[in-house]
């Protein structure tokens, strides 16, 4: 288990995690068709050759969950609960098959349930960037997280 517990979380603390990956058309094509996103901006060539991108958006839940999913490694493996919800989820930059994104997590808050004594609450802000650098999506993420359990 690679994971985090709660206790090993502190406000500021910062993420760059190693891990990249480049996105594919099949990853949009199969995403988008899995979750019935039929938006023609996603799944159609000629459709998006016409709009102001000139060629497919990759979905942006699907750039949502990689972020996160990229993250769980070095944090949450293992250790997570559950996770309580996203929040401020924004993505500035549109990302397109064959980007390549890298992903930097950074800890807002921690505190200890109130109605969990073997549990705590961390937020996190995820902030996913292309090849360029240059930011495609962010949020808030509240998870629910495991403390150290009791040595016996």
């Amino acid at each position: 288990m690679s994971g985090l517990y709660f206790e090993e979380f502190f406000t500021g603390q910062e993420f760059a995690h190693s891990w990249t990956r480049t996105v594919t058309e099949m990853d949009n094509v199969l995403f988008s068709t899995l979750t019935m996103n039929v938006q023609p901006l996603h799944l159609d060539v000629e459709f998006a050759a016409k709009s102001e991108f000139k060629r497919p958006l990759v979905n942006s839940l699907f750039t949502l969950g990689l972020m996160i999913g990229m993250t769980v490694n070095d944090t949450t493996l293992g250790t997570t609960i559950a996770n309580l919800g996203m929040t401020d989820v924004s993505f500035p930059k549109p990302v397109f098959a064959g980007d390549t994104i890298h992903v930097r997590t950074k800890v807002l808050s921690t505190r200890a349930s109130k109605s969990r004594p073997e549990a705590g609450i961390v937020e996190f802000e995820h902030s996913a960037f292309n090849q360029r650098d240059e930011v495609v999506a962010v949020c808030r993420r509240s998870a629910f997280m495991k403390k150290r359990p009791s040595e016996v």
